[in-house]
């Protein structure tokens, strides 16, 4: 229990950090690489979240929640190409992409933090 809270606290701190960090960014540059920052720290936070569900779910579950996050990174992959495809060529387009990202996984998280702790009744 004690290791959970210290992880949280962590992380926390972490994403302040960088948040403030960013909130400062005064060139395109420093723009796109806190934006690239924010999707990394986004991506490691639902993968963690991930890997719970993966050990508390049973072997069909497993292997359904595999396929789903397969199709997930497809659909998002496909979808942020989309969107920074208006941008193509432009300083700006790593920033709209990590955000596009970001936002991704951020929303995809949300939802399977939900899932995760129930996995053996909802999936």
């Amino acid at each position: 229990m004690k290791r959970i809270f210290l992880t949280c606290a962590a992380l926390l701190f972490s994403s302040q950090a960088l948040a403030d960090e960013c909130a400062s960014a005064s060139t395109q540059l420093e723009m796109n690489r806190c934006a690239a920052a924010q999707y990394q720290a986004a991506d490691k936070k639902l993968n963690e979240t991930y890997q719970s569900a993966i050990k508390r779910a049973q072997p069909p579950q497993r292997e359904l929640l595999q396929k789903a996050q397969v199709a997930w990174i497809a659909l998002r992959d496909a979808d942020c190409a989309l969107i920074r495809s208006g941008t193509e060529g432009g300083s700006v387009q790593p920033m709209i992409a990590s955000q596009c990202l970001t936002d991704k996984t951020n929303e995809t998280r949300s939802i399977f933090s939900l899932r995760c702790c129930n996995v053996k009744r909802v999936i």
